[in-house]
């Protein structure tokens, strides 16, 4: 019996093949004898080292705000603040933790409230590790540049709020204090073994600590292989527009945005929940 000639030459391919120019899912893998190939255990390995190293990573918060550019605040730096999550183990195990602020954060946004004689914003943007850091310094600053290039004109964003050890419920109580009309989250989502780095936004109305999330508007999978930050933009600002005629956000707001035919402005015609 000829032996094969190379390692290539024992995988059998699988007939699903052509699906893999399609999709970075993990399909027609093929074998070698009873098992996977070495190629992909070695590639699956990797991926689940990235999903790790996603979730364990601390953000780099200077290098992000350098990323970041202009904050909108006078001081010229974002406003760095953190959950009352001391370190990433009690983050993993205590997601209540996460959703609440550090008292001297919770201090920090107090006094810079009371320095700016509580003016409010129409939109406040806090961005937030989550569960991937990668998702954060990978699309965040791109993401916030797209955001802030589709302003609309009569709307006034707030200062950039960066978050550590947060999960989403934070945004809430950051909004809350600093008089948001709206808080947009942008954090990162749980990593998949393709998409360690996937990134979400979640829209809240009038924030404040108790929401729940069956009352935000969810954005998924921001990132260039999934939903492009032009296109995350525009979304987020058709919910914002919609949000602002119904006076809330979540079950009662469909998001409708791909539909060419229908602006925000004709949103006010969706009845809100009775």
């Amino acid at each position: 019996m000829d032996q094969p000639t190379s390692t290539n030459a024992a995988v059998h391919a699988d007939p699903w093949d052509d699906l893999r120019r399609h999709t970075a899912a993990r399909l027609a893998l093929g074998r070698a004898g009873d098992s996977l190939p070495t190629a992909e255990v070695l590639r699956f390995s990797l991926a689940h080292a990235q999903a790790r190293d996603a979730v364990h990573v601390a953000l780099d918060t200077t290098a992000l705000q350098a990323a970041l550019g202009d904050p909108g605040n006078a001081s010229g730096e974002a406003l760095c603040v953190h959950s009352a999550a001391t370190d990433r183990a009690t983050y993993l195990a205590r997601p209540d933790l996460g959703r609440r602020l550090h008292a001297d954060s919770a201090d920090l946004l107090r006094a810079r409230a009371s320095a700016h004689d509580h003016v409010t914003c129409d939109l406040l943007l806090v961005i937030a590790d989550g569960l991937s850091s990668l998702a954060i310094s990978r699309n965040a600053p791109a993401l916030v540049a797209a955001i802030r290039a589709g302003t609309p004109a009569d709307w006034q964003i707030g200062p950039l709020v960066i978050a550590s050890q947060a999960r989403v419920a934070l945004a809430d109580e950051v909004g809350e204090l600093l008089g948001a009309r709206m808080v947009a989250m942008l954090i990162g989502e749980r990593p998949g073994l393709s998409s360690p780095d996937s990134l979400g936004i979640y829209l809240t109305w009038a924030p404040r600590a108790g929401r729940s999330d069956a009352e935000r508007n969810c954005i998924s999978n921001v990132r260039p292989e999934g939903l492009g930050y032009e296109a995350a933009a525009r979304k987020l600002w058709w919910l914002c527009g919609a949000a602002r005629k119904l006076r809330l956000t979540g079950v009662g707001l469909k998001d409708r945005s791909d539909d060419a035919s229908l602006t925000a402005d004709t949103a006010a015609v969706i009845p809100p929940p009775a």
